[in-house]
């Protein structure tokens, strides 16, 4: 397989559990529906394709630690008060587990799609969380992958799996996965 390693200064990827929660940790691994989505900014001809054949074949996420940050939200609806002729829109402050110094192993079977991403940048989940290709493509094998250091979401449905949310881009269908932690992922 052939690897690219993606690097970034910070990303948070939001549970699909959470939706204005005070306090969220992200995510520490990617689910299918956003592998899909990196893959359809790398290979944007892949919308256009019918039968779905995934081009990321794996992936492992490090981390150097997680911060809580901050965040102030206001609801789009505003709270209006006639006597004192104002409208006002609440606030309020939502606090994030964001991922400092994110690592990301991105594996290919096809050199060729490797070398394509190779060139471009991608985002975990949000468009601020942006990382950029480090180094060059690395050719290893199944097992050297597996003793790379950091968290693994298999897709697939078994004993060991859980539900991680419901994928966008195939009729919100259940997305289930089994997490392999390998190694220290936090580094």
């Amino acid at each position: 397989m052939f690897v690219v390693v993606y690097h970034g200064y910070f990303g948070f990827i939001k549970p699909w559990t959470a939706v204005r929660d005070e306090l969220t940790f992200s995510q520490q691994f990617l689910t299918p529906s956003i592998i899909m989505g990196i893959e359809q900014k790398l290979f944007p001809e892949m919308m256009n394709e019918t039968n779905y054949i995934p081009r990321i074949i794996r992936h492992k996420l490090q981390y150097a630690g997680i911060s809580q940050q901050q965040e102030q939200t206001q609801p789009k609806g505003l709270t209006i008060k006639t006597k004192e002729r104002v409208a006002e829109r609440p606030r309020s402050i939502l606090k994030r587990g964001v991922l400092i110094h994110p690592k990301l192993y991105l594996a290919f079977q096809n050199k060729d799609n490797a070398l394509k991403a190779m060139t471009q940048h991608i985002c975990l989940c949000r468009n601020e969380d942006l990382m950029l290709p480090f180094e060059n493509v690395i050719d290893m094998t199944n097992e050297e992958f597996d003793k790379l250091d950091g968290f693994e979401l298999r897709f697939e449905q078994s004993d060991m799996s859980f539900l991680v949310g419901y994928n966008r881009f195939k009729d919100n269908v259940p997305m289930y996965g089994k997490l392999e932690i390998t190694g220290n992922p936090i580094r």
